[in-house]
């Protein structure tokens, strides 16, 4: 069999659960996974693949919403399938009893553990408004195909 190059598949999961510092200084000092949150967006704001970080630039703003969004729930570790790997939140995000009159349709999902609030990835829906109610995410199978986040 001939060689072929590729980027390691078990190296994908494994910068998932940040077990990988190519730097010449090694920032991270914790052994414990990091907290993640989920912040709404206006339907007017321009986030995207450009995001680095949170910021509260377009994000919603209404009853029973708080500035940075929600926990999200990580109780199901990164894993591969073939050559892609993947990771869902273990529940579905849920904002409860919000009024959120002004529409909005994009979610960011950060690192609320790091200093500086890194972003992970915006994900958008059809637009939105709730009034006293609750607005659930839910979250799609993880596996290789329908993951949240997927590495192939």
């Amino acid at each position: 069999m001939a060689n072929s190059q590729a980027m390691c598949t078990q190296f994908k999961a494994d910068i998932l659960n940040g077990l990988h510092a190519f730097g010449a200084s090694v920032v991270r000092g914790a052994t414990t996974k990091d907290s993640y949150k989920a912040a709404l967006y206006l339907a007017s704001a321009s986030r995207g693949a450009g995001d680095t970080v949170y910021n509260s630039t377009g994000e919603v703003s209404g009853t029973g919403y708080t500035a940075g969004g929600v926990a999200v729930t990580t109780g199901t570790a990164p894993s591969t399938s073939g050559t892609t790997a993947f990771f869902t939140p273990s529940a579905s995000i849920v904002y409860t009893t919000v009024t959120l009159s002004t529409a909005f349709d994009a979610v960011l999902i950060y690192n609320d553990t790091s200093a500086s609030k890194l972003a992970v990835s915006v994900h958008t829906f059809g637009s939105q408004t709730v009034t006293a109610g609750t607005f659930t995410l839910t979250m799609p199978t993880n596996d290789a195909t329908n993951a949240l986040i997927r590495i192939a």
